[in-house]
């Protein structure tokens, strides 16, 4: 592991969890606020969050303080020093203490929608991962959004949107698509099914057996690359784009330097090429 100390901090412990949400956050107590929210709406209650966070200030930490006194759901709040982008290792520090057998990876800038989690645990099945769908919006509608917006569903309302000054297009059907046509447009959609860090599902078993996140790896593809190597070891992946939904709030990208791009693009490539499974720089290192 990491020789830098990373400090956990948990709040309203519950006994064995069906599933754990891991969310990764930087910097952004605002939008972490509006989710953390989002999650107080689910449909079910069994589930546990790990915030998992890349050296965020004093903050975030305050922010989950506050939420850990009125959340109706287990909370972990795990930390490291701001050293850069260090995603993956703090990701692999989240995977290493979550309590349940199955994980629910997200953004601390994506609001879940009420069935969100249900309908990860609906749909899971041994041997894949599921790749969700996010509906992403401009700067001004995402600092509207209000806690009462969250808690009545009306920011995953398209009319609602649109009253906002949303511009209307197809990729409402993110938000409106129920029934057969969910699963029509799941079938149909040209994007694949690849493991996404803002919306995607899997076994713990499955991501240990690939030691977790290449920390290597910083900003662009990092994700890409874990799936690659689930691929690899023979999971399979489920597209459910149109039926897991969350609302994916406005942010720059100032972290997005194009060296990093280049070296996960060579990380990449090798994944590929030698079919590799299990990175010798993950949760365990070699």
């Amino acid at each position: 592991m990491n020789n830098l100390l990373a400090k956990i901090v948990i709040f309203t412990p519950m006994q064995s969890p069906e599933i754990t949400v891991i969310i990764s956050t930087y910097n952004q107590p605002e939008w972490l606020s509006k989710v953390l929210v989002g999650y107080e709406c689910q449909s079910i209650r069994n589930f546990q969050v790990i915030v998992a966070d890349d050296g965020s200030t004093e903050d975030t930490k305050k922010l989950i303080s506050t939420f850990s006194k009125t959340v109706n759901y287990s909370l972990k709040h795990i930390w490291h020093e701001d050293q850069g982008f260090r995603k993956t290792i703090i990701l692999n520090k989240a995977i290493a203490v979550a309590d349940s057998d199955y994980l629910l990876f997200t953004d601390g800038d994506c609001i879940p929608k009420e069935d969100f989690i249900e309908t990860h645990l609906r749909m899971r099945k041994p041997g894949w991962f599921l790749s969700g769908g996010y509906f992403k919006l401009p700067k001004g509608i995402s600092e509207l959004i209000s806690e009462k917006n969250i808690k009545n569903q009306e920011c995953f309302d398209a009319n609602w949107l649109i009253d906002q000054g949303l511009e209307s297009s197809f990729k409402l059907n993110k938000l409106t698509a129920e029934g057969w046509k969910e699963r029509f447009l799941n079938f149909i959609t040209p994007t694949k099914a690849t493991w996404d860090g803002m919306n995607v599902s899997g076994w713990k078993k499955d991501v240990l057996l690939v030691n977790g996140f290449d920390e290597r790896m910083q900003y662009g593809g990092e994700d890409r690359e874990i799936g690659e190597r689930l691929f690899n070891l023979g999971v399979k992946a489920k597209q459910i784009r149109y039926s897991a939904i969350c609302i994916h709030l406005y942010h720059e990208r100032g972290y997005m330097q194009p060296e990093m791009i280049t070296r996960n693009k060579a990380i990449r490539k090798v994944t590929k090429r030698d079919t590799v499974i299990r990175t010798p720089f993950g949760i365990e290192k070699d």
